[in-house]
């Protein structure tokens, strides 16, 4: 009886390690991903903001002041992340490695189209939650939030779709 026992066991084994890799979850593949960025914006000086402040391409910039609340003289890159959009789970975002000041938590509301993409979006700012939104992110635009007052300027955050590689 003790022998057909451990074959019995042996042999349970065995199926729940074929089903266990044989079922993946769904809901974990990834669908796309989303680049986070964190600018600062300042009509002063820029060194302000650190040594670790990257320029901003011309092409940001422009985008940037096309909004009439996110106009100002200058702009630099204070850190970026690009992380996986999953089908069915929350992701988070952390561009200001290894802070953890400011966070972007999203979630897929739709699959990603070639037009537009349904998230649910959250902004954290020094572990406090300050924006929840369901944004429309669409194409190759990003979606900017005007952030807190910082080193005399001020935190842009933008949230877009990364391109497919």
């Amino acid at each position: 009886m003790n022998r057909r026992t451990a074959i019995l066991s042996a042999l349970v084994a065995l199926l729940s390690l074929g089903q266990s890799s044989a079922q993946e979850d769904p809901g974990r593949a990834v669908i796309g991903q989303v680049h986070v960025i964190v600018y600062y914006a300042t009509n002063g000086d820029l060194k302000a903001a650190g040594p670790k402040l990257s320029p901003t391409s011309a092409d940001q910039e422009k985008s940037l002041g096309a909004e009439e609340r996110l106009r100002f003289t200058h702009y630099g890159v204070l850190g970026q992340d690009n992380q996986p959009l999953l089908r069915s789970y929350e992701s988070w975002a952390q561009p200001l490695k290894p802070s953890s000041e400011v966070l972007v938590r999203f979630e897929a509301r739709s699959a990603p189209t070639e037009a537009m993409t349904g998230l649910d979006l959250e902004l954290w700012l020094s572990r406090k939650k300050i924006l929840k939104t369901d944004a429309q992110l669409r194409g190759n635009q990003p979606l900017f939030v005007l952030g807190p007052e910082w080193r005399g300027g001020r935190l842009i955050i933008g949230v877009s779709l990364a391109p497919k590689s």
